[in-house]
């Protein structure tokens, strides 16, 4: 891309932008990808060490040789621009440490979703506002799987393979689908719209349909689950429409997020709900992000360190210390799927264990069993109420003798509230 938009990337960033040397384990295929046109090494340390490099571009992942590599960079006094959301998530305060200190730059707006400037929107265009809330899809490995599953009818296997070759997934998922990833990211998101430090080891991580969709969640999604999920969706958007006299909300783009693409929410209490819509995923939207950080690390390289825009939008003598909310006092109402038998009395045990948590039911709709048998799926919407009065209902709701195997949980946000 550097190559092909030369002209173009050196008229924004006033200067030509140039490749010096390339590592990676595989000499021979950089080799074949840069044509003779740098250096090719294998050994990165090299590379941070190089007198004739400026800008060091970290795309190797996780937290361990690429922590080393990045801190190593930065102290021998180079900017370095970053893909990588676990190392930000996890080492972040650390690194925009050292990097203030040594007067340099760290840039990562292909940290999170893919190709879409919302770092750079975030942190710069939204200065103006308190930023009340953000909402989103922001992994476009399983938003692309369970799209497949849905549309196509296959396999999580086929379909994973299928991300991987496309380059959605890496070649170990495990991030993706157990919901890392996205944690990573709104890590990182909620640091630069709140103004305080990065805080990993608090984020609430769950690997479902959810935030991610653990492997053997995904598995066992039925035709019968998808058919719960559209009774869902339908039923909100149902409702939501009645109480919106503007638009009708099936019409919200975040509703109709398919395949690698991601979408991102931020309500600011100036500008309203503000919407950054694009590919999540993929090599060409990744190394999009990457060139936008070269342009700007290449337009501030010569500014005065002390003036540039912060790391983490606030000022770093600035960040508060605001409390993150326990994910047991979080309040939001809830989709609940059980298998049950199919007998009278079932629904008035399950009704009466919510009713002693103090959770009040909003909608119930509870399907005919096949023919032969015995048992039924429930589905049931509740009220707000606090995660632990849930997590305490569904306890008892399974240790019922009617009751088949776990409940499916799925909180339910209203946007905009």
């Amino acid at each position: 891309m550097l190559a092909r938009n030369a002209e173009e990337i050196t008229r924004r960033a006033g200067r030509p932008i140039r490749i010096v040397a390339v590592a990676d384990k595989n000499v021979e295929l950089a080799k074949q990808v840069t044509g003779g046109a740098c250096r090719v090494t294998d050994d990165a340390f090299s590379v941070v060490a190089d007198p004739e490099v400026d800008i060091v571009v970290e795309l190797i992942g996780g937290y361990g040789v690429a922590k080393e590599l990045v801190l190593k960079a930065i102290a021998n006094g180079k900017h370095v621009v970053t893909a990588n959301k676990a190392l930000l998530a996890t080492h972040g305060n650390e690194i925009f440490k050292a990097a203030q200190d040594k007067g340099v730059m760290v840039a990562f707006e292909a940290a999170v979703a893919g190709g879409i400037p919302i770092i750079k929107a975030v942190r710069e265009g939204l200065t103006a506002n308190r930023i009340e809330w953000i909402a989103g899809i922001i992994n476009g490995t399983t938003n692309f799987i369970l799209s497949e599953m849905r549309d196509k009818g296959l396999s999580f296997d086929t379909v994973l393979k299928e991300a991987q070759r496309l380059g959605y997934a890496e070649a170990d998922p495990t991030f993706d689908i157990e919901g890392v990833d996205a944690a990573h990211k709104i890590t990182i998101l909620s640091a630069l719209a709140f103004g305080i430090p990065m805080q990993f080891d608090k984020a609430h991580v769950e690997g479902n349909l959810q935030t991610g969709c653990s492997r053997y969640q995904i598995r066992r999604t039925t035709g019968l689950s998808h058919q719960a999920a559209g009774y869902h969706q339908a039923y909100r958007r149902r409702r939501r429409a009645a109480r919106a006299s503007d638009a009708d909300s099936s019409k919200r783009l975040i509703a109709n997020v398919e395949g690698a693409m991601n979408a991102v929410l931020v309500q600011g209490d100036a500008v309203g709900a503000t919407l950054y819509y694009g590919k999540g995923a993929g090599a060409e939207p990744t190394a999009s992000a990457v060139i936008a950080d070269l342009v700007d690390v290449t337009r501030m390289h010569t500014s005065d360190p002390e003036n540039r825009v912060p790391h983490l939008a606030f000022q770093p003598d600035a960040m508060a210390d605001l409390k993150i909310l326990p994910m047991d006092d979080v309040t939001t109402s809830y989709y609940l799927r059980l298998r049950v038998q199919d007998k009278p009395g079932v629904l008035a045990d399950i009704t009466r264990i919510l009713a002693d948590e103090q959770i009040s039911i909003e909608a119930v709709i509870q399907k005919e069993p096949g023919e032969g048998e015995d048992q039924t799926d429930l589905i049931m919407l509740t009220h707000q109420t606090r995660e632990k009065r849930i997590v305490a209902a569904i306890a008892k709701i399974e240790a019922l003798g009617v009751v088949a195997g776990k409940v499916t949980k799925l909180r339910m946000e209203e946007l905009g509230k």
